[in-house]
């Protein structure tokens, strides 16, 4: 959980303290924009319409926003909020109601995987694809935040194990743990979402 959004927050947010609301605010916007983007279909002005809104609806409902919960993080609470709006907005658009229905079978899959962590590996003719680095970006912006972090830690901003304990606040040992979990993470999301894909353009044909 992200300790800054705690009770005290909540208390000050729902009591309209606009430094408070602005902290949200602040997070929200570019974690969402990256969620969303690919679930509706790369369209940039249904993106922003689905943020916006989640926004909107997350500063309503934040009574049911419950940050003593671990399970609490308040990144998975927004992204819950914009599956949801995501769902309303796809349903009025014509063409594109079946991004629905994929992401509907991603979001079971990653499910069972983050459950399960299997270890699955990469096959070639998945790494050989020419839509890999769009899939890597779309796998990256579907990933827990914490498992996010810790491989943008790593293999965007080059640090080391020491270096990201302590950024994490934990041990060794803990960060690699977690660094190895992420890795397995975006391995099961990777091939949930371009089995999806494929089983997408095949019923389209």
């Amino acid at each position: 959980m992200h300790a800054s959004f705690d009770v005290h927050w909540r208390k000050q947010a729902l009591a309209g303290n606009s430094e408070a609301v602005q902290k949200l605010t602040d997070v929200a916007l570019q974690a969402l924009y990256c969620f969303c983007l690919y679930r509706v279909g790369n369209r940039r002005e249904l993106c922003e319409e689905v943020v916006q809104e989640t926004v909107l609806r997350a500063l309503d409902q934040l009574e049911d926003y419950d940050p003593q919960r671990a399970e609490n993080d308040i990144l998975l609470w927004l992204t819950g909020l914009a599956r949801n709006q995501i769902r309303r907005t796809l349903a009025r658009e014509k063409g594109i109601v079946s991004l629905e229905e994929m992401w509907a079978r991603v979001d079971s899959e990653l499910l069972a995987a983050y459950a399960r962590l299997d270890g699955e590996v990469f096959s070639d003719d998945v790494l050989r694809r020419e839509e890999t680095r769009q899939l890597v970006n779309a796998t990256m912006s579907q990933l827990p935040p914490h498992y996010r972090e810790a491989l943008e830690h790593k293999y965007i901003q080059g640090k080391n194990v020491r270096e990201m304990a302590q950024l994490q606040g934990v041990s060794e040992k803990a960060a690699e743990s977690l660094l190895t979990r992420a890795r397995e993470a975006f391995r099961a999301a990777f091939l949930a979402i371009s089995r999806n894909l494929e089983t997408n353009a095949g019923s389209a044909c």
